[in-house]
């Protein structure tokens, strides 16, 4: 069955910006047209025809064994992000901190019910799901994602979570339901800076607060076996809290 045309007038742009974020949701990952096809309830000869004027455009690549995001994408992202002055500036900030040009910090935003990783600076070794820029994980259970998510209200919360399929299960401690999410939120609004204990990867430890503004920005460091003690979660809090001062300031300085 095939989904019937949204109200409104352009359902092969709708049916094209489904198709791209379903690829965008499977990083380096092909997908077959009877994959996109079946995913996306749409018929196999519209996906054929929406896919090759994608692929004209440079927005998809085709290969023997499916179809990946296209060089194009990667283009329009950094042309997207040359507006941002918090995303020019992250590195800087990160290499002139003593304590995070030591550590896994990431830059994201959120995109629905998920977050967009845009930058990462590498101070110290990855981990087995550590996030890449132009990932998109579930916000639930990151810790930039749980700082975003706590500037909303509890309403639209809700209304973002209301499939439970968006709790993503990494881990047995992973966010697994709304009340959950809603007393991390609660928890995250009141210290101030967000928690991810083990919810990813079981570990890690991230920390995060928030830049806030139009977009806002989760700013987290993923401390890879932490060792518990207060001080090394402390130091990482003030130092994100500078970071996130300094980044801020620009978007202050324009207004």
């Amino acid at each position: 069955m095939t989904e019937p045309d949204r109200v409104g007038g352009a359902p092969a742009v709708t049916r094209s910006i489904r198709i791209l974020d379903l690829l965008a949701d499977q990083p380096g990952q092909t997908l077959t047209l009877s994959e996109i096809a079946r995913t996306l309830g749409l018929a196999k000869s519209s996906v054929s025809n929406l896919c090759a004027a994608l692929e004209e455009g440079g927005l998809v690549r085709r290969t023997t064994a499916g179809y990946l995001l296209g060089r194009r994408t990667v283009e329009l992202g950094s042309a997207y992000l040359s507006g941002f002055d918090q995303i020019r500036e992250f590195y800087r900030v990160c290499e002139e901190s003593e304590v995070l040009r030591r550590q896994l910090v990431q830059i994201a935003m959120l995109d629905g019910a998920r977050v967009l990783y845009l930058a990462v600076h590498e101070g110290r070794e990855r981990f087995p799901l550590s996030a890449s820029v132009g990932d998109r994980y579930p916000a639930s259970a990151t810790a930039v994602g749980t700082a975003l998510l706590s500037e909303l209200t509890p309403e639209r919360v809700a209304a973002l979570y209301w499939d439970p399929r968006e709790f993503a299960g990494f881990t047995e401690r992973s966010t697994a339901t709304i009340a959950q999410l809603q007393a991390k939120l609660a928890a995250t609004r009141e210290r101030g800076y967000a928690l991810d204990e083990g919810e990813v990867h079981s570990t890690v430890l991230g920390i995060a607060v928030l830049i806030p503004g139009s977009p806002s920005f989760g700013l987290g460091v993923s401390i890879v076996h932490p060792t518990g003690a207060a001080q090394e979660r402390d130091t990482v809090i003030a130092a994100l809290r500078d970071a996130a001062a300094r980044l801020a300031r620009p978007r202050l300085l324009s207004a």
